[in-house]
């Protein structure tokens, strides 16, 4: 049993403020969540709203049609009605017009108003959903001690008693599960999983939708030791960060489309210098300024062929919280062991959705360093050594006496000395791409689930894992023999699992927040594997599994 409530308003009305004290108090009491935000660009004004939906068993995805709508303004009312169901209501304030039958009118404004501030109409209305879910609001009481201070404390916690007075209980709540989990967003877990396998420099411009990376890393940077770098722009960061990992300190930059375009020059550099770095681009829809909060799938082509010239590198796409904070984790361990830049690939759907999720085992996270021991001699360090699997010895600048390590932009010998020999740069060539022959080695296979014998077999990478999951659900309900396989690991393409199951289908459709499809271009590039067809969302809105669903069944694909 489960419940899906859709909180809309203007931005500055504190739609942010409702919808986090509800989530944080589900959560504690054993339901699982899963809330996801729709926000403009704007500091006030518009329309943001947030969903969450929640029950007592694990949920992957949003979905569309709700159970309550809490409109602080009429323009929530007119564009969500229409997904209410048959037994949904709507709660709003006694100015607002609605038709619906269901609407459940008490006088927000009036009762804010009468406290000393119209700003408080969104606590009486979180009154109000504690009431008509038949929740005690004791545990809304202790975030709004911890939210607010002194005068606007008792205001808000009267605000709150006034709401939960105002209506009654309608909602039957589930029994909770009793699981003793965490809420968390991706980019929480992206930075969690940093932070567990050794970062201790983080570097960034803010840019929308990967600023709170950089935020999570501020807040907690004086416990965890490590040394958070607002550059003056992108390209500051991404080399501020090649300059730490040179040193020996384990580093990661964050940002999204945008600001990735003007890290790559730099990106080649670490390339061309075998510089572990770890890189987070978390995605928007493009080109240029694009939909700066809203989400896609666009960068995967780009991350993978960006920068001039040819250098191994490993792109891994998150999938939930859970993946993003271990595959950050192990991003660093591959960054440092393969001496190759490791981009993360996430989205702003995956980074803002707040999740219900196990507590991670941190004993899983193991920080391998892969350095050479104090070399016999002294003088020139071999750092460029041409070996058999094209990994080179590696060690600090200044780490040994009289030791000394050479690093340049351009082509050099193994010594790091800039040379324009033939023989020098095919050897240097030929070394640094050969890392790709061990790296595909370690490659974690994409995630299957449903039939071992799929008639239909759709392929999805990164945050389409939730939606891909419940739509295979929902298909196996109907009968259809149907599998799903997502991928995390995306370059080098791991393809053991995509051959096998590809070889069962008598239809392959990829799923993607994009154009053109470019995981399925991909997959035909590598493999020579051609999708039967394909569904795209690319208007800024991730897709729920019910728009995956209902595109498989109508066959519009």
């Amino acid at each position: 049993m489960e419940y899906n409530i859709l909180i809309g308003g203007e931005a500055g009305q504190g739609i942010e403020t409702i919808s986090d004290i509800l989530e944080k108090t589900l959560n504690n009491m054993g339901y699982y969540v899963y809330s996801s935000k729709d926000y403009m660009s704007r500091v006030k004004g518009g329309h943001n709203f947030t969903q969450i939906r929640f029950g007592n068993s694990p949920i992957h995805s949003h979905w569309p049609y709700l159970d309550l709508i809490i409109a602080l303004d009429e323009k929530t009312v007119n564009l969500h009605q229409d997904r209410l169901k048959t037994n949904g209501y709507i709660l709003c304030d006694t100015s607002i017009k609605s038709e619906d039958t269901k609407t459940l009118k008490i006088p927000l404004m009036n009762m804010a108003k009468s406290l000393g501030s119209p700003r408080m109409v969104n606590t009486v209305a979180l009154g109000a959903v504690y009431k008509l879910f038949g929740l005690s609001y004791d545990p809304a009481i202790e975030h709004l001690n911890a939210r607010f201070a002194n005068k606007f404390r008792e205001e808000n916690i009267k605000a709150l008693k006034d709401g939960y007075g105002a209506v009654s209980k309608i909602f039957t709540m589930p029994q909770p599960s009793g699981d003793k989990n965490i809420l968390i967003n991706g980019n929480e877990a992206c930075a969690l999983g940093a932070l567990a396998a050794g970062c201790a420099y983080y570097s960034a411009y803010p840019m929308t939708p990967s600023t709170t990376i950089m935020r999570f890393m501020t807040r907690y940077a004086e416990k965890a030791g490590i040394l958070v770098e607002q550059a003056e722009d992108e390209i500051a960061a991404i080399n501020s960060a090649i300059g730490a990992s040179y040193a020996g300190i384990r580093a990661m930059i964050g940002t999204s489309g945008g600001g990735f375009s003007l890290m790559v020059e730099a990106l080649g550099l670490a390339g061309v210098t075998e510089t572990p770095l770890v890189v987070a681009n978390v995605q928007r829809p493009g080109p240029a300024t694009g939909l700066s909060t809203r989400t896609e799938q666009s960068d995967l082509l780009f991350v993978i062929s960006a920068a001039q010239g040819e250098f191994p590198r490993m792109v891994i796409a998150l999938r939930n919280t859970e993946d993003a904070f271990y595959q950050t984790a192990r991003a660093f361990n591959l960054a440092e062991k393969y001496q190759i830049p490791v981009i993360i690939l996430s989205d702003e759907y995956l980074s803002d959705c707040k999740v219900t999720t196990k507590p991670y085992d941190f004993d899983k996270i193991t920080i391998e360093r892969y350095l050479a021991e104090k070399p016999e001699y002294k003088g020139m360090f071999k750092r460029y050594e041409v070996t058999s699997d094209g990994i080179s010895p590696r060690i600090f600048p200044s780490q040994y006496e009289n030791v000394y390590v050479l690093a340049d932009s351009h082509e050099h010998d193994e010594y790091g000395h800039i040379s324009e020999d033939i023989d020098i740069r095919n050897n240097m060539v030929r070394k640094r791409m050969k890392k790709m022959e061990r790296l595909r080695e370690e490659l974690i296979e994409p995630d299957y689930f449903g039939s071992e014998k799929p008639e239909l077999l759709l392929i999805g990478w990164g945050s389409t894992y939730g939606p891909l999951y419940e739509a295979i659900k929902l298909l196996e309900k109907d009968g259809v023999e149907a599998g799903a396989l997502v991928f995390g690991d995306i370059w080098p393409l791991p393809q053991k699992r995509l051959l096998h199951y590809c070889d069962k289908a008598k239809k392959i459709i990829n799923v993607e927040q994009n154009y053109t499809g470019q995981l399925a271009s991909l997959i035909t590039q590598q493999t020579g594997i051609r999708c039967h067809g394909s569904i795209l969302k690319y208007d800024g809105r991730q897709m729920d599994s019910y728009f995956i669903y209902k595109a498989v069944k109508e066959g519009d694909y």
